[in-house]
């Protein structure tokens, strides 16, 4: 197993890409076949993904009030 990757930058954004659900299927399967192999990205991949699980947990989901989304909408389309 790698102890340092050559790659770490490239390889972040491809963590955030997954964790966001906006990575290419090309980009989960080469993480997937790849990240066994190198322990920076395990590690930073597992840290990543304890913070978004935390703050998902911990952030309260509240509907947006109707009047708000009509002004939005209003702004956007003048």
């Amino acid at each position: 197993m790698k102890q340092k990757c050559e790659h770490h930058a490239e390889c972040m954004k491809v963590i955030q890409a997954i964790l966001d659900d906006e990575a290419t299927d090309a980009e989960k399967d080469h993480f997937r076949e790849n990240m066994d192999k190198c322990l920076p990205c395990i590690e930073s991949y597992r840290l990543e993904k304890c913070i978004k699980d935390s703050l998902n947990f911990k952030i309260e989901k509240k509907p947006c009030p109707e009047s708000i989304l009509k002004t939005i909408i209003s702004k956007i389309n003048s």
